[in-house]
């Protein structure tokens, strides 16, 4: 059977490419191709099955800062459609969005749904095939046009666009179409440790400063304490910018901790010294200082051998050093990573050298295109990944308008 596009992925990405084009070109015939038994799966669940559709960050040389790799590709393409694009893409079709203080955008809903029925009814309106359960086996171009064959049936198509994430078997064949595929490594993950000072602690969340002993990786932010070790904000934006170095370490590391980011390790030697020469008589391990939480700050007294009924007037100078390295440099263990969520996330995929970023095709095959994380494109938490979706999809969708209307 011919048509004009087909789709290979019924993910995000291909979604919206579908919808854009149908959208600018109604007489265009469309085939979205899923290989599994449903739709827009990982819409479901992502942000806690709230959709976190993107980020508040207007800005196009700042929202590209988020993304280790693919900075300075998307820079260009941020330009034509970004943060306020989507917004309005949404809100055009019924979808009501909320930006939250951290500056994630999710429906106003609360549920992926909301986001699910919108492209569900696009793709009704517009006439867009989506057929599950086919498996895309191979694609290649032959006399002009693209032969797409799958596990039930064979296509032709004008154009093809491969939005299928991560998916190995896509990249083996995007391999024998002569481009090149930067092995895929966890990106997204959180850090898996087992010490005393934390043991107690499962679901304390506090601001840090975090550093990769003996690497340039730091970060800082939110971090979240958990059964098996560390999350939050802070976490996963390392373990995304580390991505490489990480899996070059096997994920096992020393992690530098400063639970006090608005002072110096001087002055916090300089400020529990002052407590102690005041000749306060009360017990270190319940005067919590520095903002921190009660049970923080109590695990860290203990680490540094202060016991539980010492006074600050009797306290050694010895101890205080080794409070304010508590403080300002606890380090841990980290042993091994632990995926976040059911949000996979990977850094790798189709290398960025091979793509023409002004419209997402391919340099090496014309008419195919290629967008989301199937390239080596990936992004920190916080709906910056789905906006390189919904940006290269609205760009392809342009591109090929533009060529039907030639």
């Amino acid at each position: 059977m011919k048509y004009d596009v087909i789709v290979i992925g019924g993910g995000a990405a291909g979604f919206f490419t579908a919808i854009n084009i149908a959208d600018q070109r109604p007489d265009v015939k469309i085939l979205i191709l899923e290989r599994g038994n449903e739709v827009l799966s990982k819409v479901r669940i992502s942000g806690g099955g709230r959709c976190n559709v993107t980020h508040a960050e207007f800005i196009p040389k700042e929202l590209s800062l988020n993304y280790p790799r693919g900075q300075k590709e998307l820079l260009g393409p941020f330009h034509s459609f970004m943060t306020g694009d989507t917004m309005a893409w949404f809100e055009e079709r019924g979808v009501d969005l909320k930006i939250e203080d951290d500056g994630r955008i999710f429906p106003v809903s609360n549920s992926s749904t909301s986001i699910i029925d919108c492209f569900m009814a696009e793709v009704k309106r517009l006439g867009i095939e989506v057929q599950t359960k086919n498996a895309v086996q191979d694609f290649k171009k032959e006399n002009g046009l693209w032969q797409v064959t799958t596990s039930k049936a064979s296509f032709t198509s004008d154009k093809v666009v491969v939005t299928t994430g991560s998916n190995p078997k896509i990249w083996g064949k995007l391999k024998t179409l002569s481009h090149t595929i930067i092995n895929a490594v966890p990106s997204l993950f959180t850090f898996n440790t087992k010490d005393n000072r934390i043991k107690d602690l499962p679901g304390l969340a506090t601001e840090v400063q975090l550093k990769v002993q003996n690497s340039n990786l730091q970060s800082e932010g939110p971090l979240l304490i958990t059964h098996w070790g560390f999350s939050g904000p802070a976490i996963l934006k390392l373990s995304a910018w580390g991505a490489l170095a990480l899996q070059q370490m096997n994920y096992n590391f020393e992690l530098a901790i400063n639970w006090v980011v608005d002072k110096s390790a001087e002055e916090i030697l300089e400020y529990v010294k002052s407590i102690r020469n005041s000749g306060k008589t009360a017990k270190i391990i319940n005067s919590v200082n520095f903002g921190l939480p009660k049970r923080l700050w109590q695990q860290l007294v203990m680490a540094s051998t202060i016991t539980e009924n010492e006074i600050w007037s009797e306290v050694s100078n010895k101890k205080l050093q080794e409070l304010t390295r508590q403080l300002n440099c606890s380090t841990f263990q980290i042993n091994g990573k632990s995926t976040f969520k059911e949000e996979f996330v990977t850094a790798g995929g189709v290398d960025l050298k091979e793509v023409n970023f002004k419209t997402f095709e391919s340099k090496l095959q014309p008419g195919l295109y290629l967008a989301g994380e199937v390239l080596n494109i990936d992004a920190i938490t916080g709906g910056f990944n789905f906006q390189n979706a919904w940006t290269g999809g609205f760009l392809i969708a342009k591109a090929i308008a533009k060529c039907h209307k030639n």
